[in-house]
């Protein structure tokens, strides 16, 4: 292991720019010595590696137009009197680079997301080397209201560079939309040969054509003839299981009232126990009358009705 204080070079001598240098020619230069050095590239090499954490540092810092202007006031020692290794690599986010520059990352589409690295070279700080982990990953996987409900099993497919690494998911009864399920391991490569990072499921319910999920309730809209809401009637709900349900409507409804089926709605993960199943109640209105149906509503008028 190679023992050195990081900051006791200068940042533009180890980028191998001037101090005038704009961002622009900052980034080449480090995109050209990431290239040389990176530990994907240099397998075993610590040589190597302590040179990548080296110009990794003083891109974080030459990048940021703030600790940039603090460095070339202060200078190297007067910097680091201000600021200490988690500050200068606070904001730098070490997946977005590796991913720019095409190391250690695989070629994902747009439904997955990069989370926090943090700071790649926190534990060298402390002369210890440790076992940096890989970037975790997110992957949406859309569920219909039944899949997610009643759970199911899910297989997916991970784009990697040439193959498709391929799992099974095991979703659980009662997600909802923005839990998460956890897959060891299956994340990102750490670009220091440390652990892989972690593969997060996070689950997307799909609209559904006959019930909207609001918390873990269900509602359902069910249309009635003005007679029927006037007089009462009974009409059949389905359920999530595919059953029907028999609901009387009490005479006088009121248009969108809504009524509960106690326990029919959507179950609870973890618990043995469901939301309730509303029916919103909309009183259909007639377009056209006909001449009979006129004169009946005028005689109704007449009653005060």
């Amino acid at each position: 292991m190679l023992n050195y204080t990081m900051h006791d070079n200068d940042y533009y001598k180890i980028l191998g720019v001037s101090r005038d240098a704009t961002d622009e020619e900052i980034k080449k230069a480090y995109r050209k010595l990431a290239l040389k050095y990176h530990p994907d590239r240099n397998k075993g090499n610590k040589l190597a590696e302590e040179k990548f954490k080296k110009i990794s540092e003083a891109y974080a810092v030459l990048s940021d137009r703030e600790k940039r202007r603090q460095y070339d006031a202060f200078g190297s020692s007067g910097f680091h009197q201000r600021y200490s290794q988690e500050d200068i690599f606070k904001d730098f986010n070490f997946s977005d680079i590796l991913r720019e520059f095409g190391f250690g990352t695989r070629h994902w589409s747009s439904r997955f997301s990069f989370e926090s690295f943090g700071d790649p070279f926190r534990a060298y700080t402390s002369g210890k080397q440790a076992s940096f982990k890989g970037a975790d990953l997110t992957y949406e996987l859309p569920l219909t209201l039944r899949e997610a409900a009643f759970g199911t099993q899910k297989i997916i497919s991970l784009p990697g560079l040439g193959y498709q690494e391929r799992f099974t998911v095991k979703i659980p009864k009662g997600i909802v939309t923005g839990m998460k399920l956890r897959l060891a391991g299956k994340g990102e490569p750490s670009p220091f040969g440390g652990p892989p990072g972690d593969l997060y499921i996070r689950a997307r319910i799909l609209e559904d054509p006959v019930f909207r999920l609001e918390g873990h309730d269900l509602i359902i809209d069910r249309e009635i003839k003005l007679s029927e809401a006037l007089l009462g009637t009974t009409i059949l709900i389905p359920t999530l299981e595919g059953n029907k349900l028999s609901l009387k409507v009490p005479a006088a409804t009121q248009h969108q009232t809504r009524m509960r089926l106690k326990g029919y709605g959507f179950p609870k993960m973890n618990q043995d126990a469901r939301g309730d199943l509303y029916v919103r109640i909309l009183i259909s209105t007639p377009r056209r009358l006909s001449k009979k149906q006129k004169a009946l509503i005028k005689e109704l008028a007449e009653t005060g009705l």
